[in-house]
């Protein structure tokens, strides 16, 4: 439970560290997230002895072609993320990761042809009214929630269908991405642009961190998802959501009006609906379970 709270709450902390890294952009930080993210990961590998589970991934077509497509998608969501924040919408990223459970069970039934019982339609109808009336207040759709909301979701997708070690996957994907965010960061040295080593030696440490900052949530949450049932890390995962909001309310000091309210309100409403949905089904299963045994 401890590794759990710790995975979520390091990444629901995310809207502290990420303004630390300016003034690079947002597009070099992400090159840096990348790049140290493998080195970091590598060292992991080495140290937990994973090395031949990685060289089989690389070897098995389908799974690298699926774990390539994978390492694009997780790119435009860590990219997104750090714009967002970056750029005072730390709010509305909140928002992209409470409607990601919405999402990954509209794509249960879209792509998967999954049968939903009445309280999941209920939570994705609150869902899409939601995301209505989010519109309307900002006066655009809330394009950061949705871009995160549904890459976060087409990357879940597509790890199920790899089937692959959390571990072991993630060091696939960034070493897929990593040559080209390295030529990326070699661009901007030899065009003046990059700021690694113009900001001093603390800002140097502080984007050598970012591998750090990537795989300590991970492995943290992979020492609690072992040791847990899952339906208890599906409740810890709104803590880090709920922690990004609370930073960008009482912290960044975001904008608020009453229809935000609202909408926020129907979002929180149809997630109370999916989980007491998932929590009760989940009851029944054990039940029936217990009862076949019995008989």
């Amino acid at each position: 439970m401890l590794f759990g709270i710790a995975a979520y709450a390091l990444w629901g902390a995310f809207p502290l560290y990420f303004p630390l890294l300016e003034p690079a952009s947002p597009f070099e930080i992400l090159a840096h997230r990348i790049v140290w993210s493998l080195v970091t990961l590598g060292v992991v590998v080495v140290l937990l002895r994973r090395t031949s589970g990685v060289r089989a991934l690389v070897t098995d077509r389908r799974t690298l072609a699926i774990l390539a497509s994978a390492a694009v998608v997780i790119c435009f969501n860590w990219g997104g993320y750090i714009w967002g924040v970056n750029n005072g919408y730390v709010v509305e990223a909140s928002l992209g990761y409470f409607i990601n459970p919405l999402v990954t069970v509209g794509f249960g039934v879209a792509l998967l042809g999954e049968k939903l019982r009445p309280l999941q339609w209920a939570a994705l109808a609150l869902a899409v009214v939601a995301v209505v009336v989010l519109t309307i207040d900002y006066g655009r759709l809330p394009f950061i929630a949705l871009l995160l909301a549904f890459s976060f979701g087409c990357y879940g997708l597509l790890k199920k269908q790899a089937n692959a070690g959390a571990l072991e996957s993630l060091t696939v994907e960034t070493g897929v991405v990593a040559p080209f965010a390295a030529a990326y960061l070699l661009w901007l040295a030899a065009t003046g642009a990059s700021s690694f080593t113009s900001e001093g030696t603390g800002h140097v440490l502080l984007m050598l961190s970012a591998g750090l900052a990537t795989v300590v949530p991970l492995v943290c949450f992979g020492a609690a998802a072992t040791r847990v049932p899952l339906v208890t890390i599906g409740l810890l995962q709104y803590l880090a959501p709920v922690l990004q909001f609370l930073l960008g309310v009482l912290y960044f000091h975001e904008d608020m009006p009453p229809t935000r309210w609202i909408g926020f309100g129907l979002v929180w409403l149809a997630l109370v609906l999916l989980t007491a949905e998932a929590l009760r089904h989940r009851h029944r299963q054990l039940r029936d379970a217990a009862e076949a045994c019995a008989l």
